[in-house]
């Protein structure tokens, strides 16, 4: 840590920083942390991320983006088992990213927040 309070108070001194006292900046740099990047924030992003960090689930988001879609749609269009479907549907359901609903004994997916998704679409990640 001490190298690192080093590093700092060099910053400071070469005028490349604009800031004056090394331990002030380095509360603002630690409170600064805490309102953009704190543990809890980046936690849930980072789960959000890695929802959609699979093919599969990529591809069910792509064909709920089209309409709605019942289970058993999902899994003939992607060659899915049910349980295996079930367990991507389970990690973008928790995530906030699907809604299921049952109607009848069917049940439907469909896309939570369709302006999140073409977001990703117009900067081509989805």
């Amino acid at each position: 840590m001490e190298r690192v309070n080093q590093r700092l108070q060099r910053l400071i001194e070469s005028d490349i920083c604009q800031a004056e006292d090394a331990e002030e900046y380095r509360k603002e740099l630690i409170q600064l942390t805490r309102e953009v990047a704190s543990v809890e924030t980046v936690k849930k992003q980072s789960r959000f991320f890695k929802a959609l960090s699979d093919q599969k689930r990529l591809q069910i988001l792509k064909l709920l983006r089209v309409k709605e879609m019942c289970v058993c749609e999902l899994m003939i269009a992607l060659n899915m088992t049910q349980p295996n479907l079930s367990h991507h549907l389970r990690i973008l359901e928790n995530e906030g990213i699907i809604n299921r609903t049952k109607k009848g004994k069917w049940v439907y997916c469909s896309l939570v927040n369709r302006e999140i998704i073409e977001n990703m679409r117009r900067i081509n990640i989805l």
